[in-house]
């Protein structure tokens, strides 16, 4: 507990990555009130063309009611 998956375009670096995931360990830690060790924090780099049929549509969409952070971009026109 707490797992955390990242999805977003390719292009960062494993050193971006793993200090993204440093970073988010601390603030999940601090904020729920749990280990840094009982946190997780998976990276996945989705190719900007697949965004939509892979993120938006089978993550965002479906989810909208569970998002404490809403993206200010819409599939439905640019992002």
């Amino acid at each position: 507990m707490p797992h955390v998956e990242i999805k977003c375009f390719e292009g960062r670096t494993d050193k971006q990555k793993t200090e993204c995931a440093e970073r988010i360990t601390q603030v999940i830690a601090e904020t729920l009130g749990c280990k840094t060790s009982s946190v997780s924090v998976a990276i996945k780099d989705i190719p900007e063309k697949d965004w939509k049929t892979e993120v938006w549509d089978k993550n965002i969409a479906p989810d909208e009611k569970y998002l404490y952070k809403r993206p200010g971009y819409s599939c439905d026109g640019e992002m």
